[in-house]
């Protein structure tokens, strides 16, 4: 219990120090690229045989762009931790948007058009459906952990700081994490309520991925010069310390108890 005391103390000291480094601003706009995503995935921008796109295609991107600066700069734990805030944060509007939308008076649009049905469709588009929420939520947080790992592991195999390497690992790692995203989601939501097959599920996932992927080629310039910019300006410093602190605190550990098992097996 002491362990499991310590070690919760631990990630509650690293959220807070966390937190107080990230980039607000980035933070912003992640947090409402997730809110507004979810909104905007209830309605169509382009379905065809394999080729299904919702409006929340045009903001998704965002939420992987971050989540890719995020990484670079901060490490692919602290990366997790704040894609999983976000969801959080993305579930309370969720409950907020429900509620607001179940209190029994009119919309705007109902004076405009005067027909009931303006209230009915605005109430279901913001009160949004159970099943949605709990596929896109637990496909985001799948696919975060995805992007956030690959992303780290291919910019440790790089190694240079450049544009090539910090393009290489956002490439990848968002095209994997877009497919990871599209195709949980499929399975949950569009195999089980919709009746989509096997092959509409993969091949949908694949063309959603690349087609998500050509927007984070066209701003990945800008994903690297932010962080570039972070970099240059000591940007979470604070924070990189603090990790750094933490892991030669975790080797000097770990090297007393390696002595201490060669004496003990010595004896």
């Amino acid at each position: 219990m002491s362990k499991l005391k310590n070690a919760i103390i631990d990630e509650i000291e690293d959220y807070k120090i966390l937190l107080k480094n990230v980039p607000t601003l980035t933070m912003i706009f992640f947090v409402l690229s997730v809110i507004y995503m979810n909104i905007f995935a209830g309605k169509e921008l382009l379905n065809i045989e394999y080729l299904a796109l919702d409006c929340g295609f045009l903001l998704s991107w965002i939420s992987f762009l971050c989540m890719d600066m995020l990484t670079k700069r901060f490490g692919a734990k602290a990366a997790i931790k704040l894609s999983l805030l976000a969801l959080i944060i993305n579930l309370v509007s969720c409950v907020i948007f429900y509620f607001m939308s179940n209190i029994g008076n009119n919309w705007a649009a109902f004076y405009t058009y005067n027909n009931d049905i303006a209230n009915v469709a605005l109430n279901d588009t913001f009160s949004g459906t159970w099943y949605v929420l709990l596929g896109s939520t637990i496909a985001m947080a799948v696919a975060s952990i995805v992007n956030a790992i690959i992303n780290q592991a291919i910019g440790t195999l790089l190694k240079k700081n450049n544009f090539f390497s910090y393009a290489m690992r956002s490439y990848i790692s968002t095209a994997l994490g877009q497919f990871v995203d599209n195709f949980i989601f499929s399975i949950i939501v569009s195999v089980t309520f919709f009746g989509w097959n096997i092959t509409q599920v993969i091949l949908c996932s694949i063309t959603g991925a690349l087609a998500e992927l050509l927007a984070e080629v066209v701003f990945s310039s800008i994903g690297y010069k932010v962080c570039k910019n972070w970099e240059e300006s000591g940007v979470g410093k604070q924070y990189l310390d603090y990790l750094e602190r933490k892991s030669e605190k975790n080797e000097s550990i770990s090297n007393r108890n390696i002595k201490w098992n060669r004496k003990s097996n010595s004896k």
